[in-house]
């Protein structure tokens, strides 16, 4: 028998070259290479141990290699690790369950691979309810498939690719009279609108909107028979300190509630998963052979999300979001940098607005200190960071993004 090749050490420039070669360009070529990942570090190829306060944009919500992720994905995938659709599997039909119960409704769910499939299912179901016309955010993203990419704001990401599925109409983010009477224009006479939102603006730069936005936009989707969908996958699952950010302003009890709501990115603490989770006359507009996923509901990764929604309800994760939210906001201020304005968002979904167009340069300078964060604007921060962060890791941090700021400063003087 031959023996097997254990490949020799590698290094950031091998592999990233190695990428370049491989890969299709559409990302770029990564700066670096991660290799391993514990708690709320990772290292790259080259043995550098960074602070991830980016979370594989807010997706590692239990940080990297949780002792409950790997124990519920290890136990699965050794009893049973694929099935397709054909068939039931009971961590999916737990899972399901989990997220009826949490939402507070009576709903359907339908799972998915990713936060864009999650939204593509949103917008057949739009199409099976009758509805006429989408209308969405200025600056709202919603995934690159072409459906999602059609209910996305951002003219950049679209333009390439038209005609796409749907001429959405976009509103200002924020101004719930705007999209009032863009529904009174649209709906009637046999007519209806869908209307897809973020409760956050998330890759553009972390927007939060005015107080009493989102319950507007419920009452005013109630008032005109519009079907709502609120898109939770980047803000859901803790991410902003509850288990769906729009119910700070939407309930059970509100006078207009969201037809869908879709998760993904947190769900599954690392491994692909996506949920749409119907209600009302939307939970059975699919019938058999309208809508599919050969991975959808895997049993590993429904496994991963259950170990995910029992973590954060046994280690009291929401109060301690809300918590460290506070503090993140509070030292990054203190830093007193003339390049921070402010530190806007929720939980630990935060943007810090910077005074000037230099975002891309601090996100590299951290990144050379040991520090991950992203630059989604050119004048914003995201920070994303596990929901398990402690004020060890908040302080790192803090120290890191302040010498990443001071170093751009100087060069930008």
């Amino acid at each position: 028998m031959t023996p097997a090749i254990i490949p020799g050490p590698v290094t950031n420039s091998e592999l990233t070259s190695r990428y370049s070669k491989a890969h299709t360009n559409n990302y770029g070529t990564p700066a670096l290479a991660l290799v391993r990942g514990q708690g709320t570090r990772v290292w790259d190829a080259d043995g550098t141990e960074y602070v991830d306060f980016l979370a594989g944009i807010a997706v590692n919500c239990l940080g990297h290699a949780h002792p409950a992720i790997v124990e519920a994905v290890t136990t699965q995938l050794s009893t049973l690790g694929h099935a397709s659709n054909l068939y039931a599997t009971e961590p999916a039909i737990r899972l399901a369950e989990r997220l009826v119960d949490l939402s507070g409704r009576d709903g359907k769910v339908f799972f998915s691979n990713s936060g864009a499939e999650a939204n593509e299912a949103a917008f057949k179901l739009t199409r099976l309810a009758g509805c006429t016309t989408i209308i969405a955010a200025q600056g709202g993203f919603h995934g690159r498939t072409m459906g999602a990419l059609a209910m996305t704001g951002q003219p950049a990401k679209t333009e390439p690719f038209r005609p796409l599925p749907t001429d959405a109409t976009f509103v200002p983010y924020g101004d719930s009279d705007a999209l009032a009477q863009v529904l009174a224009a649209v709906t009637g006479e046999g007519r209806r609108a869908a209307v897809i939102l973020e409760p956050i603006l998330g890759e553009a730069g972390v927007v939060v909107p005015p107080a009493g936005y989102l319950a507007d936009v419920a009452q005013a989707c109630s008032a005109h028979g519009a079907f709502l969908i609120i898109d939770e996958v980047q803000t859901g699952i803790g991410r902003t300190g509850a288990w769906f950010a729009h119910n700070a302003e939407i309930n059970a009890a509100s006078p207009g509630v969201p037809d869908v709501i879709t998760l993904a990115k947190g769900l599954g603490g690392g491994l692909p998963i996506g949920a749409t989770i119907a209600f009302g006359e939307a939970a059975d507009l699919f019938t058999p052979g309208s809508h599919g996923s050969t991975f959808g509901g895997n049993p590993v990764s429904c496994a991963a999300a259950l170990a995910v929604l029992d973590t954060i309800e046994r280690d009291g994760l929401l109060d301690h979001v809300t918590k460290m939210s506070a503090v993140i906001r509070e030292r990054v201020l203190a830093i007193g940098s003339p390049l921070v304005d402010h530190v806007r968002g929720r939980g630990l979904l935060l943007g810090v607005g910077l005074t000037v167009p230099l975002a891309a340069e601090v996100e590299a300078a951290a990144r050379r200190l040991g520090l991950l964060i992203n630059a989604p604007t050119s004048d914003t921060l995201r920070l994303a960071p596990p929901l398990i962060i402690d004020d060890v890791d908040v302080d790192l941090a803090v120290q890191r993004l302040a010498r990443a700021l001071d170093d751009v400063a100087v060069v930008a003087a």
